[in-house]
């Protein structure tokens, strides 16, 4: 049975293309990039290399970039530098739909004695401007606040928060795990001083990121110990995946627009024949504003999780939420976060769609669903009543 994958929010698989250009540095070229000796400097090069081709994703210059195991240590590292960074201030703004790398790691710095605001968003996962221009204040050390919604693909105002928190001084991050390499991003108009991204959400490995620093923004390094990525981040570099990590913000930046455009496409035929056969079906989130490859659809009156196994036996992979919340039966705080019906929060699917997916299996999807909401349906004696 064909695997059809549409769960691409929670990891890509390799580009050929990556991985090709990655294997040299997995067999015969395994030199320290630090090491003094010719066999490991040129290694050296190709890691600078790459830091220029992520740094003309995102419209960076190459010595702002840094790069780190993945998108948890980029965000743990941005938030914990403006904390060190600025040690007479406590505040921190972040929202109430953050990925788990941002929402946990500040309410473990409020435990530590850090004021967090986490702002709202309303009903269509949109942050609530009013409340966030409310939140500021002169001991507000850092925003952070992601590009776009794991789970929703809702894009977050970040042109119009920038411009605010520039006129104030204030120190702005933003987590662009899900952004990068989906939409366009160019930091040399967007007023934000950090910035992160995870190579295994646009078809490099997993287990290398980056993190964008803005050129004079204070920094304070996270991994303490030797003098690698320019005494910012100390660790060997991974080589294999630095290189890797390239090659496919190459391709992204080569790519993107014609992507953006085939991926909205697959997901509104998606979207639009399942709210079509499916009775009490509805999308969660701006429809106008958001990621083209992501769609998150709910259906009353059933589990998610039974929709998932049954999908499942059909080899459709997909997801209830955010990969790093997978195993836990509660409900979608993002969701929540939004006050989307407890029936509806319970019913709902995210279908993250990739470059490699094609029209046929998205037409399986839609052949195979309103059978198996249907299935479902008859087995809830709520559903039963819908029906």
């Amino acid at each position: 049975m064909k695997t059809i994958y549409l769960d691409n929010n929670a990891t890509t698989n390799i580009a050929p293309e990556v991985l090709e250009e990655m294997l040299p540095y997995l067999k015969e070229m395994y030199g320290n990039p630090s090491s003094m000796h010719t066999f490991g400097g040129q290694l050296c090069r190709k890691v600078e290399e790459a830091r220029g081709k992520v740094a003309g994703l995102i419209g960076a210059e190459p010595e702002e970039i840094i790069f780190t195991s993945c998108g948890t240590e980029s965000d743990n590292t941005a938030i914990m530098s403006a904390v060190e960074s600025l040690p007479d201030k406590k505040h921190i703004i972040t929202s109430r739909v953050e990925h788990p790398a941002v929402l946990n790691f500040c309410k473990h710095l409020e435990r530590k004695g850090c004021r967090i605001t986490f702002i709202p968003v309303d009903k269509q996962g949109r942050l609530r401007l009013d409340e966030f221009s409310k939140a500021i204040d002169d001991d507000t050390a850092l925003v952070s606040l992601m590009y776009a919604n794991n789970e929703t693909g809702v894009i977050f105002p970040l042109m119009q928060i920038g411009e605010v928190l520039k006129e104030k001084g204030i120190l702005f991050h933003t987590d662009a795990v899900q952004a990068a390499g989906k939409i366009p991003i160019d930091l040399r108009k967007l007023s934000v001083d950090m910035l992160s991204l995870s190579g295994h959400k646009l078809y490099a490995p997993k287990g290398v990121g980056a993190l964008y620093v803005r050129k004079g923004t204070r920094f304070s390094p996270y991994m303490i110990g030797g003098h690698q990525e320019h005494g910012r981040r100390a660790g060997t570099e991974n080589v294999a995946s630095i290189v890797g990590l390239g090659k496919a913000c190459e391709l992204a930046e080569e790519n993107l627009y014609k992507e953006m455009s085939y991926l909205s496409g697959l997901r509104d035929k998606l979207e639009t024949a399942l709210l079509k056969l499916c009775p009490d079906a509805m999308v969660n989130g701006d429809t106008g504003n958001r990621l083209p490859n992501t769609s998150n659809l709910s259906f009353e009156y059933v589990e998610g999780e039974a929709i998932l196994l049954r999908l499942n036996e059909f080899g459709i992979c997909a997801s209830s939420g955010s990969a790093c919340t997978s195993g836990s039966l509660a409900p979608s705080p993002v969701l929540m976060a939004m006050d989307v019906p407890a029936a509806a929060i319970h019913g709902s699917v995210r279908f993250s769609l990739s470059r490699y997916n094609t029209e046929a299996e998205v037409e399986k999807v839609i052949e195979i669903m309103p059978g198996i909401i249907k299935e479902l349906r008859n087995l809830s004696p709520y559903g039963r009543q819908k029906l």
